[in-house]
C-alpha cells in the first residue's frame, strides 16, 4: 500500500504523523538531503516545508512516480 511522507522541520512535520503520514523530521540541509535520499519505496505522495524545499534546490526527485507538494513559508 502506498503511503504520504513529510520532509522538514519537526515541528512543522509532526502533525502529518496523526493523518499516517511517515514524518522525516529534517533541521537542516544535511538531513533533508538524507531523508530525501533514503525515502521509503512505498512513498507515493511526498510533502516538503518551505525551507526543506530551499534545502533541497536541485537535488533530482527520488522517482518519478512520487507526487510532490510544498507547504507554503
Amino acid at each position: 500500500m502506498a503511503r504520504a511522507a513529510v520532509i522538514g522541520e519537526a515541528v512543522r512535520a509532526a502533525g502529518f504523523a496523526l493523518a499516517g503520514a511517515v514524518v522525516l523530521a529534517a533541521e537542516n540541509p544535511e538531513e533533508a538531503r538524507a531523508a530525501w535520499r533514503e525515502l521509503p519505496a512505498d512513498i507515493a505522495v511526498l510533502v516538503l516545508t518551505g525551507r526543506a524545499a530551499a534545502w533541497l534546490g536541485d537535488e533530482p526527485q527520488p522517482r518519478r512516480d512520487v507526487l510532490l507538494a510544498v507547504m507554503p513559508v
